[in-house]
């Protein structure tokens, strides 16, 4: 039988091989970074409600793929007359 002849310990990485990031020239690159988190904020927030609707008028919306919620929300909207 032959077996294989490779260590299955890991090789050594010596700690000191890490290039160092500490000079102030990364410090300063990262520090100046603005951090951007999520969406970006809209004037009008959206509020979260259960609405019940007809399955054949929410089958309509749905069959024009994604963003149906927006589609019916353009059609409430044109509605009121806004």
């Amino acid at each position: 039988m032959t077996g294989n002849n490779l260590s299955t310990q890991p090789a050594f990485v010596d700690p000191d091989d890490a290039p160092d990031l500490s000079p102030s020239p990364w410090r300063e690159k990262l520090a100046a970074a603005p951090v951007r988190r999520g969406r970006p904020r809209v004037a009008q927030t959206k509020v979260s409600t259960t609405l019940r609707l007809d399955a054949d008028i929410l089958a309509h919306f749905r069959a024009g793929g994604d963003g149906w919620q927006s589609r019916i929300n353009a059609t409430l909207r044109a509605a009121i007359g806004k």
